[in-house]
């Protein structure tokens, strides 16, 4: 199977979980709200399917970030029942761990979008720069800005929309410093990306 065909494959799959995820929704108006994210961040591997320019790797964690991003939806990110599948299958109680019994998924998802997404924008900024260092540095800040963006969008959803929808969107879930606390777990997941780029690269 050749990279363009093993890309549609990956679209074709995230198509299909997203179609699962939708029947039966428990919470229907805000997983629909939640998919428009979806819908923005699939347009990433549509054009490179018609373009060819991110490699599998970036190409592929652009794609699992999606599925997580899916798996939030469905639950609107503050029921995701991650702890309940933990404890019924490993034994394990999560929240134990934590000390509280907020719902984290939406903490995973912020740390996971530093990870996953340094590929995509290094390889993004390669292609300009032709520089390795620079890239990294623009691929890092560049995590930082949309984090920001996004906070600043989930503050304005707050001022303009009902305020029962924008708290289920947000899933701040009462922490009033919510937004500090996923910028940084973004700042911590692009951090130790970028670092292990450098590595690589600086070994090459």
């Amino acid at each position: 199977m050749n990279l363009r065909n093993t890309k549609i494959c990956i679209v074709l799959i995230l198509f299909i979980v997203a179609i699962v995820s939708c029947i039966d929704p428990i919470y229907p108006e805000n997983q629909y709200l939640q998919h428009l994210g979806t819908l923005f961040l699939s347009f990433i591997l549509l054009w490179d399917i018609q373009k060819m320019k991110l490699s599998l790797f970036a190409y592929l964690f652009v794609a699992i970030f999606i599925i997580i991003h899916i798996i939030g939806a469905r639950w609107i990110y503050s029921f995701v029942p991650y702890n309940e599948l933990f404890d019924t299958y490993l034994g394990f109680d999560l929240n134990q761990l934590f000390e509280n019994e907020r719902n984290h998924y939406d903490r995973f998802v912020h740390l996971s979008f530093g990870v996953l997404f340094i590929p995509f924008l290094f390889e993004k900024f390669k292609a300009i720069f032709k520089n390795n260092l620079m890239s990294i540095l623009l691929a890092w800040l560049a995590v930082q800005t949309f984090s920001l963006l996004y906070e600043v969008f989930e503050w304005l959803l707050t001022v303009f929309m009902d305020p029962q929808i924008a708290e289920d969107y947000n899933g701040q879930q009462g922490d009033i410093f919510d937004a500090q606390k996923d910028m940084a777990l973004a700042l911590l997941g692009s951090s130790i990306a970028s670092l292990f780029y450098l590595i690589k690269r600086i070994n090459k």
